[in-house]
């Protein structure tokens, strides 16, 4: 029974320096193909002329590269240029159509007949007044619509109401202005509100 333990474990180590011997092998096998490849890799030198084509497919690509970043930049200039003009162009808007009320108000005062001294002096200085805020819009590039004698536009006109034509008017024409229409430049801030002749 001794006699089959010790042959047992003679076999057993018999059959593990096999094994190690084995694993030793494939290792040194791998090693050597690693190391051939990359010698391989190493040892093929690209010549001058595929270095040159890698270079200058490079150079157009940065160049590619450059002239799209740089196109950007000037597109975003001039995009940036366009709202700047446009926020100049129309900066007294805000202030212009809350100066508009202000205006129709002094007009109707204006309207109003007065029959005293006291009111005619009070009268001449809202014309005063009026006049002046009149002035300050033309400066500013505020300008009346146009109403008298035009055909009706819808793009600068409001129709309020229609009325059938007479016989001296034609269709599509302005009767009457119920309220004064206004622009800044070529951007309308008020329609006028008209009555039109069908």
């Amino acid at each position: 029974m001794v006699k089959d333990a010790k042959e047992d474990l003679v076999e057993e180590d018999v059959t593990q320096e096999q094994h190690q011997s084995s694993e030793a092998t494939n290792q040194n096998e791998k090693k050597s193909s690693v190391t051939d490849k990359v010698k391989e890799k190493f040892s093929k030198k690209p010549s001058d002329a595929d270095k040159l084509v890698e270079l200058q497919a490079n150079l157009d690509t940065m160049e590619d590269k450059y002239l799209r970043a740089e196109a950007e930049m000037a597109n975003m200039n001039t995009r940036f240029k366009k709202e700047q003009e446009q926020l100049l162009k129309y900066s007294g808007q805000s202030l212009a159509k809350d100066v508009l009320p202000v205006i129709d108000n002094l007009e109707r005062a204006l309207a109003i007949e007065v029959d005293t001294e006291s009111g005619e002096q009070l009268k001449k200085g809202i014309e005063l007044v009026y006049k002046d805020a009149q002035k300050a819009l033309t400066n500013n590039d505020v300008i009346e619509i146009a109403t008298d004698d035009v055909t009706f536009d819808p793009n600068v006109h409001q129709a309020v109401q229609t009325v059938p034509a007479s016989d001296d008017q034609k269709a599509d024409t302005i009767v009457q202005v119920l309220q004064k229409g206004y622009k800044l430049k070529d951007r309308v801030l008020r329609p006028a509100m008209v009555v039109v002749a069908q």
